[in-house]
């Protein structure tokens, strides 16, 4: 269903990513808008690291609310406001994919919609279409 390559010809990925993801099957996807890093309380700290746990558990919490997993994660984009530091980045980023290698693109924007918004997380999953009567959704 989801098949993920890196083709040759092309260079290798800098970081934990595929080039393309190829979907195949009956499927439903999810298109998550993009997650910041705000608790459910409300709380907003100032490392952008630790915004980006918290968009990334924003973006766990859409998948189950679907009845998906992160296995079927086929897009992330990132948007970054100002300096991130790569390396704590990378290391926060890979934890939470545990392996997986969807496609993926970062990008650092002047801005996101207030200034105290340092990272935002949009995400694209596809899973396998399961009809209605089959009842529970996967978690």
């Amino acid at each position: 269903m989801n098949t993920f390559r890196n083709p040759p010809g092309i260079a290798a990925p800098l970081a934990s990513y595929s080039h393309q993801a190829e979907i195949t099957g009956p499927v439903r996807w999810l298109v998550v808008s993009g997650q910041i890093g705000m608790t459910p309380a409300g709380e907003l700290p100032e490392d952008p690291v630790e915004q980006l746990g918290i968009a990334l558990d924003n973006v766990t919490a859409n998948l189950e609310a679907a009845g998906m997993r992160r296995e079927d994660l086929v897009k992330l984009t990132f948007y970054f406001a100002g300096e991130v530091d790569v390396r704590r980045r990378r290391e926060r980023l890979g934890e939470w994919l545990g392996g997986l290698r969807p496609c993926m693109t970062v990008m650092t924007v002047a801005a996101l919609a207030t200034p105290a918004l340092r990272v935002e997380v949009e995400a694209l999953a596809c899973a396998e279409d399961v009809p209605a009567a089959q009842g529970t959704p996967r978690t």
